[in-house]
């Protein structure tokens, strides 16, 4: 066998076990959703429970007290997270990876998001995060 014909046998082996791996570890939506509401949930606490109003009207509440509820309000809710997440996320399965477009607008009273996550080798990589 000449050179030239094993470099190509080994090059379309590799391609076919590559292939083959990309395709059995190509993630699911449920394991999306599952990513997805982690990743949300961590910023709903990291960013926003910081944010929390302290004060209604003429009563002054404990930040600590305030971000602690909203962290716990947030692990409570992560059933509904995943609900909406469900609904708003749309996927392109291509075999050996998936991208993952999730359009989250809620209500007019929070901004809305959009989110592209490429999933691959069971790993999810967010590229683009958006505000609308």
């Amino acid at each position: 066998m000449k050179p030239l014909q094993i470099l190509a046998a080994v090059g379309g082996v590799t391609l076919v076990v590559l292939g083959t791996v990309l395709g059995l570890t190509n993630p699911n939506q449920e394991a999306y959703e599952q990513y997805a509401v982690e990743q949300l949930s961590l910023y709903l606490k990291d960013e926003v429970c910081k944010q929390a109003p302290t004060k209604l009207g003429f009563l002054q509440l404990d930040s600590e007290i305030v971000q602690r509820q909203c962290r716990s309000l947030v692990d409570t809710g992560r059933p509904q997270i995943q609900g909406i997440i469900s609904e708003t996320t749309e996927r392109q399965n291509w075999l050996l990876f998936s991208i993952y477009r999730t359009d989250l607008d809620i209500n007019s009273l929070l901004p809305a998001y959009e989110f592209e996550t490429l999933g691959v080798f069971q790993k999810f990589y967010t590229y683009q995060a958006r505000q609308k």
